[in-house]
């Protein structure tokens, strides 16, 4: 599967693009004047926020534009080959053959009615017709080069019975089934957890080596770039911000919206939550010019109060909310040797198994692990949304268990969740002033003038235009979005939170402004928090405790400077050596110890 490499006399970079320009409807312009090389065995990332343009180049190299309506102008070339004007036979040998694509969500990417190895095959017979034996054969082979155990018999499993690691692996298998030279991988591991993330990510740097493919990786993670390439291209509103050799961009930038970005980071070095006292986003840390500009990263954090989509806005004029003079100390939730099960019998599942944690009020409680350790489901039962099937759960010193159906359903209100995607948990036909107002409903209020009044008030108070109460979630961004979850949770009146992974799909700065709000709302309603996640440096940002999940138990718990500072179980430290770091240079030394054990 060794591909060769370029010789000394070869000159014609691999991927060239000049001047592109990408157009979609009612004139919005994606990109704007792009140009770029990316040598063979090469890899460059695309990094900037969400909506910078970053998944449209990326899309533009393979062609993918072509048909959507969307206006392109400019040069794109791959191997030789000039995308725009490639006939049909010349764009199949494009797609597959020369470039392969490794898509963000696996589950939208792959067919959920055919197996893995069924797949992977017809991708390769599209390129080397042939015997389907032979190409069953190859998609064993390139699932076990990505590292998916047993590989013959799980290549006959469908998308649903692969984790969420598995099946990125199964992307990246489908892209090398044809030995591409170039794989663009977009965002290949937002949403996973650290350790599975590290995974991706050394398993990429080992298949670049091995073949000789060059990478283009587009992605919101600075982290993941550091860990991964070699060239960095910052892109914003379209455009080139800056370019150059990975250590020097993420060493020095130049400009101030890259250092901006880079500030945004949460990193396990960084300013922990007793100096983010007051939800100041990393923002403070960049060049004054650019907080004060509008339109940049952070908008709206140094002038918040004259920006609705900025941190906070709306925290001078709307009064507070109720609870807010809440004991810091007094405790709100206790969870006594939680279990829950799924399932009967031989077939039953122990998803939380002898849980027990306190979390006060004011106090914000992180819960760490990777995914299937048993957080989410931990999390709906502190709401109750899920019951347990063992111990116990005490609200403001109740047994939950003992209150009657009219006291349970008052407490209930107190105990609210914001979910990890906000537009699974929004109707699509109702507004988002509508979804704010049913718990308001649902308490029994039935003045319209009221409810709307209200509505408003918690649309100002998480930063969004209160005129915006008819708008559909699909007219939101993704972060604007999130903003609409607080704002429905906290309509309810609670005095306990838990979010679960409620910033792991946003970009860097987005996850600042919103976890800046949580800690602004909390500081002011005197809330609970319970903070799930998988990304260990966001946690340490905002908890006063952490609790490290694994296997449906608690393995660690403590304060931030107990469990990061001298973690003890082997799990958490596990856990921390597997999150990103900004420096190459150390990321290839912590790649090279992670190496160390597999090949001993």
């Amino acid at each position: 599967m060794t591909l060769p490499n370029p010789g000394p006399g070869t000159t014609t970079p691999l991927v060239e693009v000049d001047r592109l320009t990408v157009e979609f409807g009612g004139g919005v312009r994606a990109v704007d004047d792009l140009s770029f090389t990316l040598e063979a065995g090469r890899a460059l990332a695309l990094v900037g926020e969400s909506g910078s343009g970053k998944s449209t180049v990326a899309g533009a190299l393979l062609g993918l534009h072509r048909g959507t309506g969307a206006r392109t102008g400019g040069t794109v070339r791959v191997g030789g080959i000039d995308v725009a004007a490639a006939g049909p036979d010349e764009l199949r040998r494009l797609r597959g053959g020369v470039a392969a694509m490794v898509f963000q969500d696996p589950l939208s990417a792959l067919d959920p009615y055919y197996a893995v190895g069924d797949q992977i095959a017809e991708v390769y017979r599209v390129h080397h017709p042939g015997p389907r034996k032979a190409a069953r054969a190859r998609a064993v082979e390139v699932l076990d080069r990505v590292g998916i155990p047993d590989a013959v018999r799980r290549s006959r499993s469908r998308p649903h019975e692969f984790s969420g690691g598995m099946r990125q692996r199964a992307l990246l298998a489908m892209a090398l089934a044809c030995e591409p030279r170039l794989l663009v991988a977009d965002e290949p591991t937002t949403a996973l957890d650290v350790t599975v993330q590290a995974q991706i990510l050394d398993l990429l740097h080992e298949l670049r080596r091995e073949t000789g493919t060059a990478l283009l990786l587009v992605t919101h993670d600075v982290g993941v770039a550091a860990e991964s390439v070699d060239d960095v291209l910052v892109m914003r509103g379209g455009r080139e911000v800056e370019r150059g050799p990975v250590t020097a961009v993420l060493g020095a930038p130049a400009e101030s919206y890259t250092r901006a970005l880079l500030a945004a980071v949460p990193r396990l070095d960084g300013p922990a939550r007793t100096a983010r006292a007051h939800g100041l986003s990393a923002v403070d840390a960049a060049d004054a010019d650019f907080a004060h500009d509008r339109g940049g990263l952070l908008a709206g954090v140094a002038d918040a109060a004259h920006d609705r989509g900025g941190l906070g806005a709306g925290a001078a004029r709307v009064p507070a909310l109720p609870h807010a003079a809440a004991v810091p100390d007094e405790p709100l939730l206790e969870a006594v040797e939680l279990r829950r099960e799924f399932g009967r019998g031989k077939a039953a599942v122990t998803a939380v198994d002898g849980v027990s944690l306190t979390v006060r009020a004011g106090e914000t409680l992180g819960v760490v692990g990777e995914s299937g350790s048993g957080k989410t489901t931990l999390g709906r039962m502190l709401v109750r949304l899920l019951d347990p099937t063992g111990g116990r759960l005490r609200y403001r010193g109740a047994e939950i268990g003992a209150l009657s159906e009219r006291e349970l359903r008052s407490r209930r209100r107190e105990l609210q969740m914001v979910f990890q995607d906000p537009v699974a948990s929004l109707n699509p036909r109702r507004s988002v002033g509508e979804s704010i107002a049913d718990p308001l409903r649902v308490a029994g209020e039935r003045d319209e003038t009221r409810i709307r009044g209200r509505v408003r008030e918690l649309l100002d108070r998480v930063g969004l235009d209160p005129d915006r109460y008819e708008a559909y979630p699909h007219e939101f961004s993704g972060g604007q979005r999130q903003r609409v979850g607080i704002a429905r949770a906290l309509a309810a009146e609670p005095r306990l939170i838990v979010c679960d992974e409620p910033v792991s799909a946003l970009d860097v700065t987005t996850q600042a402004q919103v976890t800046a709000l949580l800690a602004e709302l909390q500081a002011e309603l005197g809330l609970g928090l319970v903070f799930i996640a998988h990304d260990l440096a966001v946690v340490r940002q905002v908890s006063d405790r952490v609790a490290v999940m694994r296997d449906g138990r608690i393995v660690e718990q403590g304060t931030v400077d107990e469990v990061y500072g001298a973690p003890r179980d082997p799990y958490t430290r596990q856990l921390l050596a597997a999150v990103p770091s900004l420096d190459p240079v150390l990321a290839a030394e912590r790649r090279g110890r992670r190496r160390e054990p597999a090949a001993a």
